[in-house]
């Protein structure tokens, strides 16, 4: 931030000329789509922040305000609204007890009860507690919320997953701690006995580091940070993964995914969700209602591809209350299967919707959100923002790129703040026009948005002249964030030459990224044309690395 303000300051101080101030109106959650949220004034949306609907019947809503106050209302079953009694209101209610709190992330479970994490790390419950879930030791409803400190008293909290009856968390060190119902060995203890407390998920899990927890109703999963999916609790459906159907008392690793590196994990009632870093979903559990996105009804105790047209996946969702799965694409096109009011969808099928979220509200039942839902206001402009602004912008600019026949318009300064290259070849240069030929238009205005924004914004094929610039110009955070958007678009057919592009320029990660993909996709890549004209010492160390793991065995 403090980089951001200098920057500021140094683009604007030659000039003289002020930060024009704009207020543009707030980029409002479409909240219609929930009909609990019709009780609230329209004066109350504008302020709304962070917003969860849940219970049975979608009855209950918790949400917060601009001035970080908590309101819930509904018909507050077990006191789940955390107001100490359990009257209903069709009325916004303030939550007083966490109010100035800020809220990280939020889950519930089916009695209902609450366990909400706060940005500093403090977890707080509610709500029903016939199986401890709360974690406070007791099984007395909690009208109020209630610090958890047994257990998590040091540790900062950064995920929180709720199953039926039963809570997960997850704390900054990857460490994962359980509480409540353990009838199938959901808390993953080793027993069957309810776990008042928190108490900490270890078996194989004990020297892992978890990125990611999720919930079913009886069940709960975690990814740790090599990609590996640990699972355990109620398996009748095969929700485990595991290739049967019997139930795990305590952290298993899901074998059927073996070389195949998961990003996130997310649970319906019964089924299972895991999206891996090539873009590619995977299915399994309980699938009466298509949810598996198979195309029948049929339970699978093991993975199974989901195909959703060719796009790469971004974003799965699904929610422990229902049956209904949905993904998102790159391309900004979301799909749902399963469960739709009552009706069985069993291919993925493609919405006008824009987010996951709005498939939730229309097709589930309940239509819960299946996630916090978080509405950033846009009245202002932050610092970054401002950058973000200016760049290519002729009016404030004092100098500007040739590329291409095109010009691209920047600031001495702030490429001279942001960039080692630009600092010794900018010094004494004078013009306020520099030529350009090395590298396309794309590549270069790519580039100089990333010395703005932070980011880039390319496809995935043109990041690898990016990556080049990148190597040439020694700027490693770009190199990074190049190979991260390269990663997205591999495919068979261009993975040899993404190969090549990384060991040429030296980008470890990538180039292990794309090994890798050769090896889970070797019978088409060994086909392609790029495998013919390979490079003939990539081609003899891809073949002496290959057969070091394994990949020529019958």
């Amino acid at each position: 931030m403090e980089e951001e303000f200098f920057l500021l300051c140094a683009l604007y101080g030659k000039s003289g000329k002020p930060v024009q101030a704009t207020l543009s109106s707030l980029k409002m959650l479409d909240v219609g789509k929930w009909p609990i949220f019709s009780l609230c004034s329209e004066a109350e949306l504008q302020l709304v922040r962070q917003a969860c609907v849940f219970g049975s019947a979608s009855n209950e809503l918790l949400y917060t305000t601009v001035n970080d106050e908590i309101f819930v209302l509904g018909t507050n079953c077990c006191g789940c609204l955390g107001l100490g009694d359990v009257q209903s209101t069709i009325e916004p209610r303030r939550l007083d007890s966490l109010t100035g709190k800020k809220i990280a992330c939020l889950s519930y479970g089916s009695g209902p009860h609450i366990v909400l994490a706060t940005t500093e790390g403090e977890v707080f419950t509610w709500g029903h507690n016939a199986y401890s879930q709360l974690g406070n030791g007791t099984t007395n409803a909690g009208l109020v919320p209630y610090h958890i400190s047994t257990n998590l008293s040091n540790k900062q909290v950064i995920e929180v997953a709720c199953g039926s009856y039963h809570s997960l968390v997850l704390t900054s060190d990857g460490e994962v701690f359980a509480w409540g119902y353990n009838n199938s060995g959901q808390v993953g203890s080793g027993s069957t006995a309810n776990q008042p407390i928190p108490r900490r998920v270890t078996g194989c899990l004990q020297n892992k580091v978890v990125v990611n927890i999720a919930c079913g109703q009886m069940c709960s999963m975690a990814v740790v940070n090599t990609g590996e999916v640990f699972v355990w609790g109620y398996n009748g459906n095969g929700q485990l993964g595991l290739g049967s159907s019997g139930n795990q008392p305590t952290p298993c690793r899901v074998a059927a995914l073996q070389g195949i590196r998961v990003q996130r994990v997310a649970c319906g009632y019964a089924h299972t969700l895991v999206l891996t870093d090539e873009g590619q979903v995977y299915a399994w559990g309980a699938n009466s209602y298509g949810q598996l996105g198979t195309g029948n009804k049929s339970n699978q105790s093991y993975p199974t591809p989901v195909v959703v047209e060719k796009d790469r996946i971004i974003e799965i969702a699904a929610c422990h209350s229902a049956h209904t799965s949905a993904a998102k694409t790159q391309g900004g096109h979301v799909y749902m299967w399963g469960q739709c009011r009552g009706q069985s969808v069993t291919l993925p099928h493609l919405t006008h919707f824009s987010s996951t979220d709005d498939v939730f509200a229309c097709f589930a039942t309940p239509a819960v959100t299946w996630r916090l839902l978080s509405v950033e206001p846009d009245d202002h402009l932050t610092v970054a923002e401002s950058l973000k602004r200016e760049f290519d912008n002729p009016n404030t600019a004092d100098l500007k790129f040739l590329v291409d026949g095109k010009y691209i318009y920047v600031h001495k300064v702030l490429l001279k703040i942001r960039c080692e290259h630009f600092r010794s070849s900018l010094e004494d240069n004078e013009d306020d026009i520099v030529e350009m030929s090395e590298f396309s238009y794309p590549v270069y205005r790519a580039f100089l948005e990333y010395l703005y924004t932070d980011s880039i914004s390319l496809s995935p094929e043109e990041a690898v002249g990016l990556l080049d610039l990148a190597t040439f110009y020694r700027e490693n955070r770009l190199k990074k964030l190049c190979q991260q958007t390269i990663k997205q678009g591999i495919c068979e057919e261009n993975a040899i030459a993404l190969l090549s592009a990384a060991v040429k320029y030296e980008a470890q990660d990538l180039e292990e990224f794309c090994f890798r993909f050769c090896i889970n996709h070797l019978t088409v890549v060994t086909q392609t044309s790029g495998f013919a004209e390979m490079d003939h010492d990539l081609l003899k160390n891809f073949i002496s690395k290959a057969s070091r793991v394994g990949a020529f065995k019958n």
